[in-house]
């Protein structure tokens, strides 16, 4: 897979812009706060529905813009298949088409194009709160498992539902009925992420032991969101009903989901410093990334903002040659070009100043 157009409007300091990446590596140099960033977040956008530094209504649109707007062209498969995406998105309503056709979900436009970004808050994959977690599992089964979006839909669906009920003092068959829908589905979504982790063991444990080797053999622990070793879903459900009318939200289920990884060389779960909580979040992506291959046959595109200050050199050097092997398109950010492309020049490089980018 990889991107061969791209177009944005009215994003942060773009009122109009467009480059044409290419296969292989593309570098993105500017200025701190000239937009090299702002062109990732557009890519991260597509993929989705949201830019990796928070929502679109929080300082994503330009001052003066009605919304942001988006244009991807791709190729992907082995035949090379053309594919085009838009979405323009105000931060309350938004519009998208997919291939000449309206799009009624944003998530049927954001499973298109798969895009693994690795940028300056990614350590929070690791040290922070379980939802963007639970973003990471539900992005890969999204992209690697057919039936894996339905089932999401249902329980979220449910799950609203039964909150709705709970708040207004509602019971009886309705939360009856909604009990046993939300079990059904969040069941089925637990089974795929608890599959979907175990896959990915073995991939994370190949790039830890070459990112953060000092760490030991890496382990993933998934915490499913209720007692699952001791109750079913819908028993959990049935034995919170009254702590849930309490409160009037449902306080267990794949909604509260988490996992963690483990270091053989760090008992009992001491903290990692920043550097390592870097390094392991990007082994985490990368490990992901693998699996997309793997599962589709072709390296979803991923995006390096500001490598240079997230890694020191050698780990750079490691990062890029690993991804040139696999044939990835990859997009590197950066003040200037990062020491390790000396080695690696890139196939493709922009350069963004004052609102404008220009091929060099």
């Amino acid at each position: 897979m990889h991107v061969t157009r791209l177009t944005v409007g009215g994003l942060r300091r773009f009122a109009q812009v467009e480059i044409d990446p290419q296969p292989g590596l593309n570098l993105i140099t500017g200025d701190n706060g000239a937009g090299k960033t702002s062109l990732l977040e557009a890519l991260h956008l597509m993929a989705w529905g949201r830019s990796f530094r928070g929502r679109v209504r929080d300082g994503l649109i330009r001052t003066g813009s009605d919304a942001v707007e988006v244009f991807v062209e791709w190729r992907e498969g082995q035949e090379a298949r053309v594919r085009r995406a838009g979405l323009r998105h105000s931060g309350q309503a938004w519009t998208g088409r997919l291939d000449g056709q309206n799009v009624g979900q944003l998530g049927d436009l954001c499973a298109a194009l798969a895009v693994v970004s690795f940028e300056p808050g990614s350590h929070a994959l690791v040290t922070g709160s379980g939802e963007p977690r639970r973003r990471y599992l539900d992005w890969g089964l999204f992209h690697v498992e057919q039936d894996f979006l339905s089932v999401w839909r249902r329980y979220n669906r449910a799950l609203k539902q039964r909150n709705a009920l709970l708040k207004s003092g509602g019971g009886g068959q309705q939360l009856d009925a909604w009990d046993a829908e939300l079990a059904d589905s969040g069941e089925a979504v637990t089974w795929h992420r608890q599959a979907y982790l175990d896959r990915l063991q073995n991939q994370l444990q190949e790039v830890a032991e070459a990112l953060v080797p000092m760490l030991g053999r890496a382990q993933l622990e998934f915490s499913p969101g209720w007692r699952r070793q001791e109750l079913s879903l819908a028993d959990a459900l049935l034995v919170s009903r009254d702590r849930d009318r309490q409160f009037g939200h449902t306080g267990v289920g794949p909604h509260r989901a988490d996992w963690r990884v483990e270091f053989s060389t760090l008992p009992q779960r001491e903290t990692l410093s920043r550097g390592q909580a870097k390094l392991t979040a990007l082994s985490c992506l990368l490990a992901q990334a693998q699996d997309y291959a793997a599962q589709r046959g072709e390296w979803p595109v991923v995006a390096l903002d500001d490598l240079a200050s997230e890694l020191d050199q050698r780990h750079q050097a490691g990062v890029l040659a690993r991804l040139m092997q696999t044939g990835a398109q990859v997009f590197v950010t950066g003040t200037e070009a990062p020491t390790a492309l000396i080695q690696t020049p890139p196939q493709a490089w922009f350069h963004v100043e004052h609102g404008a980018i220009a091929r060099r």
